[in-house]
């Protein structure tokens, strides 16, 4: 008999909140988290990010952590452990035996290493060599969030770390689901990490042509997906940590279930370095697997969260990938992206939203599509602007979508649980 995989914790830093309950609120009353950037970006044509908050100003990880800390990891592993604390508390493994510790594993992933480190460690050279920090290379790998909350908690399951631009976190919990059921784990602490927001990253993807440049003034009404005047992302950053285990084993340990991971399916492009296939082959083939691997009908999915950035071209691309697979049923669907409201995390973006996926499916409420205002797609429920109840299916079922540069795609299957 397949194992069965839950979800039994959860834990999010991002800019609509620091809590779980704090950006699932946000979310719900349609609120942003974008703000407006500092004086050194005011030469750069986009000025706007989804930034973590706390107490009115952007987040001070020293108070979190000791000057020796923060020397040996980046920001972007500091927020994966910030995350994985309230997740591992949530799953009450903060104190776990050891024989579950040995079966219990993390994978952890990040699109882009902070390119502000770099360029200060390369002036640090410059000067002497001598003021090269020897955790410099620690700081910049992308499997350290990992191998911290590992080492953190003692989990001594499988390690693991997942660079897939933009489908990281999707990919980190896809893979986590595929260890428990293949039994290398009964439990994995999945999701990534992203801090890479820095004038040159920004720089970068406006040469791209990929961010929002006409919202400066009004960084809340940025990130729009699916809306007419939407022209580019806006770059976000923080962490989602998901506790995904064996259901048997959850059940024996008698905590709270969220959802559950029904299927997961992957697909690549083969087509362009940073555009979906313009007939969304990837897409549809990677939703198309995780159904198949969920063993339900399409008919049965009644809510997709869209990756949907805010690009012309992409979330277009989306649409009519959903409305290809879906056919007749796509009237019936429900699709947001959340975006609009904290933006796009890269790495992080697919792992964030699955969270909102996962309360979506157990409270029945549909998060809105922020910023939503003119509606060129028909024929789609596309949730614009305020939240919506759930209606019409008997078991509440939903699709997970995250795309990457180099044209790779995730797709996570999540359901309401019933044992």
């Amino acid at each position: 008999m397949q194992r069965r995989v839950v979800v039994t914790g959860i834990g999010v830093i991002s800019p609509v909140g620091t809590t779980v309950q704090q950006a699932w609120k946000t979310i719900l009353e349609g609120k942003s988290g974008i703000h407006k950037l500092g004086k050194d970006f005011e030469t750069l044509p986009c000025q706007i990010a989804g930034l973590i908050h706390e107490n009115g100003e952007r987040i001070h990880l020293s108070n979190y952590y000791t000057k020796t800390e923060l020397k040996s990891m980046g920001p972007a592993t500091a927020y994966a452990l910030l995350a994985a604390k309230e997740a591992v508390e949530d799953a009450n493994l903060q104190n776990a035996d050891a024989p579950t510790k040995t079966r219990t594993g993390v994978a952890v992933g990040m699109g882009m290493v902070d390119l502000d480190d770099i360029c200060k460690t390369n002036d640090a050279l410059r000067k002497s060599y001598k003021q090269v920090s020897p955790f410099f290379v620690p700081r910049i790998l992308p499997n350290m969030s990992a191998g911290q909350i590992s080492i953190k908690y003692g989990f001594q399951g499988p390690n693991h770390a997942v660079s897939t631009a933009c489908a990281s976190g999707a990919h980190a919990i896809g893979d986590s689901f595929r260890f428990i059921r293949h039994g290398d784990a009964d439990v994995m602490v999945c999701g990534a990490a992203e801090a890479c927001i820095s004038p040159l990253a920004i720089a970068a993807f406006c040469r791209l042509r990929a961010l929002s440049t006409s919202f400066n003034d009004s960084p809340e009404r940025g990130s729009r997906p699916f809306d007419k005047l939407r022209e580019g992302f806006v770059m976000g950053e923080g962490s989602a940590i998901l506790v995904l285990e064996e259901l048997e084993h959850a059940i024996e340990r008698k905590v709270p279930i969220y959802a559950e991971i029904l299927g997961y399916g992957l697909s690549g492009d083969a087509s362009h370095l940073t555009a979906p296939h313009s007939d969304g082959a990837g897409a549809i083939l990677a939703m198309q697997r995780a159904v198949e691997d969920a063993k339900i009908k399409l008919s049965d999915v009644g809510y997709i969260n869209a990756h949907a950035t805010s690009t012309p071209v992409g979330d277009a691309i989306e649409i009519k990938a959903i409305k290809s697979l879906f056919g007749g049923h796509a009237g019936n669907l429900a699709v947001s992206s959340t975006k609009g409201a904290h933006g796009h995390l890269l790495g992080a973006a697919g792992n964030l939203e699955a969270v909102f996926t996962v309360k979506a499916v157990q409270e029945g409420v549909l998060p809105p599509t922020v910023n939503l205002e003119t509606v060129e797609e028909e024929g789609v429920n596309l949730v614009a602007l305020t939240q919506q109840k759930w209606v019409g299916t008997n078991k509440r079922i939903a699709l997970k979508n995250a795309f990457g540069f180099g044209g790779t795609n995730a797709c996570l299957c999540i359901s309401q649980f019933s044992n």
